[in-house]
């Protein structure tokens, strides 16, 4: 009786690693249309369906983003939709926070902590703060594109695109997603840009900061399931790929919209399972 209950259950676990490597495609073709909002998917996917905790498994999706993101800059820069100037203003106050958060920041948080009578492990607090993003970016993707007003802020640009750098770091170090849904609608509201020049900057912002904050986990000698993670890192990068060469040829607003949904749907489920 025990034997075809532990071949089913081997079984079920092979069809849920299949399913998690196939998400990393979806996720990577959704990087590549929309220059953010796949990568939120990466923690669930890890934690979820690979079992890996939290902690870890922000390390392993900026490695995953960031490489995904690489490839989307690449595809981006032969059709000359990067804005270097601005990326770099953007990426380097961001890469200086992610390396911080992932390096200092999360081995500093204790496993467990306390507010009075309210408990709350390190795991939770992660994932817990993850949902809220979830929500918050499909709050970012719903909102219909017409409702970004250009904004003139004159000279003192520079300053508020460094500091929304440093906002995105700081939350891209503790959860591991890449922050695209945040930096694209600034490029657009603040400098005026085309969404096609704001998805290829922020895939080259997100690349950045991405691969500093997982090198900045590696100083932490956290040990890497390589096994695991290349091959998911190679169809995320695949994804990617696919996805930039059908940005102009897909109706971004209508994937966009239903995509939105989706992840709202996954944070809330997400909050309501860590809370309980």
């Amino acid at each position: 009786m025990l034997l075809p209950f532990l071949h089913a259950q081997s079984a079920l676990m092979e069809w849920v690693e299949i399913a998690g490597y196939a998400m990393a495609l979806v996720i990577g073709a959704i990087l590549g249309l929309l220059g953010g909002g796949g990568s939120v998917l990466i923690m669930p996917v890890l934690v979820y369906l690979f079992h890996i905790l939290p902690a870890e498994a922000t390390a392993y999706s900026l490695f995953v983003v960031g490489c995904g993101a690489l490839m989307g800059t690449f595809s981006s820069l032969k059709k000359n939709q990067v804005d270097w100037k601005t990326g770099g203003l953007f990426a380097l106050p961001s890469m200086l926070a992610v390396y911080t958060v992932q390096r200092w920041g999360l081995p500093a948080i204790p496993e467990t902590w306390a507010m009075g009578q309210f408990e709350m492990s390190k795991d939770t607090l992660i994932m817990g703060t993850f949902a809220v993003l979830m929500i918050a970016a499909a709050y970012s993707m719903l909102k219909q594109q017409s409702d970004l007003k250009q904004t003139s802020f004159g000279n003192g640009l520079w300053w508020i695109i460094a500091i929304e750098g440093l906002f995105v770091g700081t939350i891209t170090g503790f959860v591991g997603a890449g922050g695209g849904f945040l930096i694209v609608p600034v490029l657009v509201i603040l400098l005026g840009m085309s969404m096609e020049i704001a998805v290829g900057t922020s895939l080259l912002i997100i690349s950045i900061k991405s691969l500093v904050g997982f090198f900045g986990s590696m100083g932490n000698e956290a040990e890497v399931d390589w096994m695991l993670i290349l091959p998911f890192m190679a169809l995320t990068v695949v994804g990617t790929h696919l996805g930039t060469l059908m940005r102009s040829r897909v109706k971004g607003a209508t994937l966009k919209r239903l995509f939105g949904w989706f992840i709202l749907l996954m944070g809330v489920v997400i909050l309501l399972t860590e809370l309980n």
